[in-house]
């Protein structure tokens, strides 16, 4: 299909409406989600609660060979698969459902660019910490990522995925840092974000944008999954009103998933309350 083609066809798809049988595909949430995945995921379902969009989520152990860009999450609606929350964001709001549209320029921009600090900080550090600490990699992630498979198959596609990983902390200059380097830099990363939000509900005040949900889905995660250490929970612990932010947010938009899966397909998990 050519790019006119897909164009078209893209536009005409933005200008369907919101269909109730949306699903949000993810890795098994008992047994297999790692730390980010799972990040990632309930950044996105944050998101689209907030912009009151339902969703079913669907635990696949295959989910990331299913998305079209190897990482999850990704939504199939209608006849449209689309990944990551970047474009998850742009595909809703082409089709009329945007949490930034009443922020001026310069705030947009701000908001972008703490975007880009909380994937290039938290993110990469939670990528780090599961695959390039050796007792997390070894307690955790690889068992983990490889247990739906058996063997060879499951030691050859953890392998794999560490080594990916490595790779990639290596390209962007993590791989010769500590332990400790990546933690105080999550603890810097955090000191930025709490600074911002201040006695805010929101970090662009009474109404929340993407920017929550994306830190949402990764403080909460990381303050509700039990690792090798304790140690990225605390940094976190260290700001109250980021404590606060995630209480906040879980309250107003899964309170009604406190027993279990929602009616809205939301995948709940261990809970700040």
């Amino acid at each position: 299909m050519s790019l006119a083609a897909e164009a078209f066809v893209s536009q005409i798809a933005a200008a369907e409406p919101w269909p109730e049988n949306a699903t949000l595909y993810q890795p098994l949430r008992e047994d297999q989600i790692l730390l980010s995945d799972c990040a990632s995921s309930l950044a996105v379902q944050a998101y689209l609660r907030m912009c009151n969009l339902p969703v079913h989520v669907s635990c696949r152990s295959n989910a990331e060979y299913m998305s079209p860009s190897g990482k999850v999450p990704f939504v199939h609606v209608g006849n449209q698969v689309v990944s990551e929350l970047g474009p998850i964001v742009q595909f809703t709001k082409a089709k009329g459902h945007s949490l930034s549209d009443g922020l001026d320029d310069v705030q947009r921009a701000e908001m972008k660019a703490y975007m880009e600090l909380v994937n290039n900080m938290l993110l990469t550090a939670e990528l780090y910490i599961q695959w390039c600490d050796d007792t997390t990699a070894t307690e955790i992630s690889r068992p983990r990522y490889s247990s739906p498979y058996s063997w060879p198959l499951n030691q050859i596609l953890a392998y794999q995925k560490q080594w990916e990983v490595r790779r990639k902390m290596n390209a962007i200059g993590w791989a010769g840092k500590s332990l400790e380097q990546v933690y105080e830099d999550v603890s810097q990363c955090c000191q930025a974000l709490s600074q911002r939000l201040g006695t805010q509900p929101y970090f662009f005040n009474k109404q929340p944008t993407e920017l929550d949900a994306l830190v949402f889905g990764h403080l909460f995660t990381i303050l509700t999954t039990r690792l090798t250490s304790d140690e990225l929970g605390e940094k976190i612990k260290s700001y109250s009103n980021l404590l606060a932010f995630c209480r906040r947010i879980e309250q107003s938009y899964f309170e009604d998933s406190q027993a279990g899966s929602s009616s809205r397909g939301y995948s709940k998990g261990p809970s700040l309350f």
